[in-house]
């Protein structure tokens, strides 16, 4: 039997897959979760065999959980879901070490198969996704840039974020300009539409 753990903020659609997944012979939904901070205490507590994750959760996003999940619970393998087939967001998935990578308006037998395909050690992504991603550009941030804009991105202002980073407000500004030129954009909000677009946060 394959333990699984379900990562998904959106009631009705998490009450629907771990249904879904049930409905397997081989499979056992052993934790369902809806938000992003909550995934490597209940998988630890739970210890599935795969996590899916949905891709955009509240309190973490499903990447940086995912990451979270390799470094920590290693045996616990990742597969994400998303609505927004993004290049950029695939190779961050990659990046993060995800097993899987699947579109959520994918048909729901190739749902259970990746589950099985993933607790078996093999790697799945989505076939357009892959070809999309493979001809895409590269972001040309840094990872602390990208790290700056994506807490930008969330409503965080220049304190708050030197806060967190732990640098000062004139090194955060430094970063959001740097970060402005380099993405060709009109401003700050320009930039994190240009990055969300490219799927580079």
């Amino acid at each position: 039997m394959i333990r699984v753990m379900l990562a998904e903020d959106m009631q009705m659609l998490r009450g629907a897959l771990v249904a879904l997944l049930n409905l397997e012979h081989d499979l056992d939904v052993v934790a369902s979760v809806e938000r992003g901070d909550e995934i490597l205490s209940t998988a630890r507590e739970f210890q599935p065999d795969v996590a899916i994750i949905d891709i955009d959760l509240p309190g973490l996003d499903g990447l940086s959980a995912a990451e979270q999940l390799h470094e920590r619970l290693p045996q616990c393998r990742t597969l994400i879901l998303t609505s927004l087939g993004r290049p950029g967001t695939l190779r961050r998935a990659m990046s993060a070490k995800v097993s899987g990578y699947l579109l959520k308006d994918a048909p729901p037998q190739e749902l259970s198969q990746a589950v099985r395909k993933v607790a078996a050690g093999q790697r799945v992504i989505d076939s357009e996704l892959a070809l999309a991603a493979w001809g895409s550009a590269d972001s040309p941030l840094t990872s602390r840039e990208t790290e700056v804009l994506r807490l930008a991105s969330q409503g965080s202002d220049a304190g708050e974020i030197a806060k967190r980073l732990r640098l000062s407000v004139g090194t955060v500004r430094n970063y959001l300009t740097t970060v402005v030129t380099k993405l060709n954009a009109r401003n700050r909000v320009d930039a994190i539409r240009i990055a969300n677009d490219s799927g580079w946060l």
